[in-house]
């Protein structure tokens, strides 16, 4: 019985990164020899057991055969008779099909090697095109490793995939959980480049596949396409450093730009509310977490207001802290912030341009959650009129913290 490191942590390492990612393969053994060792069975679908005492997992060398459409459609084999190298050789990437042995050497049979000094994501073998995972992994280690480009054939290869309707029978918690993971990487956005490149996206979010060339199909041009602005956007949510519901609401915040009829263009007139609809739709096919879908939703819905936080009155920054709500969710309306960050510096030449809605916003429901309700509630005779006396007392803590004189209301725009 031999043991190995393989994938993730063997990569990382030549690349001189940091990994948590530590899979073992077991080569010479069987199920009842990896018991008689303390060895714990974990897997359902083939053969993978947990360490006695570091807990982490060791999986016997096995070879898979498709059988049916699908990333569930494979049958595996395991027996002690399968080798290392068969082991690598169903692996997605030559990158991710390097062995390391007890001695500290290397077995690289597909010159993952070679690939990682070369930059390059390369498919280990025609076996890559019968699981349709593969593309959305390899699309979220184009986001992680930025710089790496994808071999000219592994695209190719992956657009066979999408023609032959491959990707139509992922499942939508898969492609949430690789959707997830690639928009917490350095670059999320390259994810979607090459989502986009290989017609995947097309089939698995066409309302964000719809935003990329609008001003070309409208014969018209702005400062950027909609896609790359939404490309822009999610970037600086990374480099910010924001919780993936900031990311996930950063890709979805534009959708309602992809349906704007032709004629309007180049304004966009409704598009937050259709976005929001969009949004909407998009989280209930793919089962989104609700954290991720609400906050999508409200960003969608409401990031023009907030952009427009300096022309608003107070009564109409009270109106949008409901609709929020913002009182009893101040952590999400933060993020809510955060994300019409992203949208506002995600522009050519405005990446570090100062954006001043969230302190005036921030400012505001300061002087709102000042606000004593009980206090109100107890000094009112008339119980119907409690709430009418709390918003006016709400919207003249927000007139005078942002000493605004105004006090009729304001009607929200929607551009």
């Amino acid at each position: 019985m031999k043991i190995y490191i393989v994938g993730g942590a063997v990569r990382d390492q030549l690349l001189g990164r940091p990994s948590d990612d530590r899979d073992y393969v077991v080569v010479g053994a069987t199920p009842e020899a990896m018991q008689a060792l303390g060895y714990r069975p974990v897997g359902r679908d083939f053969p993978v057991f947990l360490h006695p005492k570091t807990q982490e997992e060791y999986a016997l060398a096995r070879t898979e055969r498709k059988t049916a459409p699908g990333y569930h459609g494979f049958a595996f084999h395991a027996d002690p008779g399968v080798t290392l190298e068969e082991d690598l050789a169903r692996r997605d990437l030559t990158i991710n099909a390097i062995a390391q042995g007890a001695d500290g050497m290397l077995i690289d049979p597909f010159h993952g090697q070679h690939d990682l000094a070369a930059k390059i994501l390369r498919h280990v073998g025609p076996a890559f095109v019968e699981d349709p995972v593969r593309i959305l992994r390899l699309a979220r280690f184009a986001a992680r490793f930025g710089d790496f480009s994808v071999a000219p054939e592994t695209m190719a290869l992956m657009r066979v995939m999408v023609i032959n309707g491959e990707v139509d029978h992922l499942v939508a918690e898969r492609v949430w959980l690789e959707l997830a993971k690639g928009l917490i990487e350095s670059q999320p956005s390259r994810m979607f480049e090459v989502l986009r490149e290989c017609g995947a996206l097309a089939r698995l979010l066409p309302e964000l596949d719809a935003l990329f060339g609008v001003a070309q199909r409208a014969e018209y041009h702005p400062e950027i396409d909609t896609g790359v602005h939404t490309m822009m956007v999610l970037d600086q949510a990374a480099q910010r450093g924001f919780a993936l519901p900031v990311r996930f609401a950063a890709l979805l915040h534009d959708l309602g730009k992809g349906t704007t009829p032709a004629d309007l263009l180049p304004r966009h007139h409704g598009h937050e509310e259709r976005g929001a609809r969009l949004a909407e739709k998009v989280c209930a096919r793919l089962k989104v977490p609700q954290e991720c879908r609400d906050l999508a939703i409200l960003t969608a819905r409401y990031h023009g207001n907030i952009h427009r936080a300096g022309e608003l009155r107070p009564a109409t920054i009270v109106g949008l802290f409901e609709k929020t709500d913002a009182l009893r969710r101040p952590g999400r309306f933060q993020q809510l912030l955060e994300a019409c960050q992203c949208d506002f510096n995600g522009r050519l030449g405005w990446e570090a341009l100062p954006y001043e809605s969230p302190q005036r916003l921030l400012t505001a429901l300061a002087a709102v959650n000042a606000v004593n309700a009980g206090e109100i509630a107890a000094a009112c005779s008339d119980p119907g009129r409690i709430p009418e006396r709390v918003r006016a007392a709400r919207v003249k803590a927000v007139k005078i913290a942002l000493n605004d004189p105004r006090d009729e209301p304001d009607q929200e725009r929607k551009e």
